[in-house]
């Protein structure tokens, strides 16, 4: 198993960071499938993050007790954040959590006493392993593709493809949009809290509007049409740059219009481009 060891000693930090990405995929489906389009899952995984950190620092909290508070701490703002704001829609949500978000980080910047401030949190103890990782893909993976066939996530489906009409059916549309709101965040905090016990380190700049980009760049790429889209986008959002990493320079450039032109070439995301593809193969056979 030595070839083994020698894997895991190059690439173990790009194989997590993988796991968390997926998580961060998998919060913004939520979202996304129920019609939001918000931008404020990198300030929820930063609160999960920092609450992380700071019980075990300072509280010498046990991991598990901190992962819980990173989780549940992102989602009880989102519960109190969205009543108000998910009366808006469209670009004017967009902007809405966009704003909080910056709110987040500055609001972390300026606590410098409890949070380091721009210097951030340092020596943070590396607690995650991979079988963390592994188990909270696993079970939100599963929760989420449990949650796509049930009514849940067919109320999500009718909401996202007509509000109005759902609504007009009796459907309670802000109710499940806070749902979906909430669940989202508490697996951004869950992916920020486990990020922060691997990386050692932690600072107000992860989680700011180029991570909220990002994040919404592996849900539309990988599609909103199945959780798997979401792990498909976090997989290749995660691994081109690092197959690209011989251009050198280039490799930003490059980078940048693989996606574009996967995006033009399948709007609906990754996933709808797969299932076409093997409904093709399934008729010419």
């Amino acid at each position: 198993m030595e070839w083994l060891d020698s894997f895991w000693s190059i690439y173990s930090t790009l194989v997590l960071s993988m796991g968390t990405n997926i998580l961060l995929a998998l919060s913004i489906y939520f979202t996304l499938s129920c019609g939001l389009l918000t931008v404020a899952n990198a300030a929820f995984m930063g609160i999960g993050a920092y609450a992380a950190a700071l019980l075990t620092l300072n509280a010498g909290a046990p991991f598990s007790l901190a992962l819980l508070a990173g989780t549940l701490l992102p989602a009880a703002v989102a519960l109190l954040l969205g009543p108000p704001t998910l009366r808006l829609s469209g670009v004017y949500l967009a902007m809405a959590t966009l704003a909080f978000g910056e709110v987040v980080r500055i609001t972390i910047l300026n606590a410098e006493g409890l949070t380091g401030g721009a210097l951030g949190l340092n020596g943070i103890e590396q607690l995650t392993h991979v079988g963390h990782v592994a188990g909270a893909v696993l079970v939100a993976l599963f929760l989420s593709l449990r949650a796509a066939k049930s009514r849940l996530g067919r109320a999500f489906a009718a909401i996202c493809q007509d509000e109005t009409a759902t609504e007009l059916m009796g459907v309670h549309v802000r109710a499940y949009q806070l749902c979906a709101f909430t669940c989202g965040a508490a697996l951004a905090g869950l992916a920020g809290a486990l990020n922060a016990h691997f990386t050692f380190f932690i600072s107000p700049n992860e989680y700011g509007f180029e991570r909220g980009v990002e994040i919404l760049a592996m849900g539309v790429l990988g599609g909103t049409g199945s959780p798997w889209g979401a792990v498909i986008g976090a997989v290749v959002i995660t691994l081109l740059p690092e197959l690209l990493r011989g251009l050198g320079y280039f490799r930003p450039l490059i980078n940048g219009l693989i996606l574009v032109i996967i995006i033009l070439y399948s709007p609906k995301g990754l996933w709808d481009l797969l299932r076409g593809a093997r409904r093709t193969a399934v008729a010419t056979r």
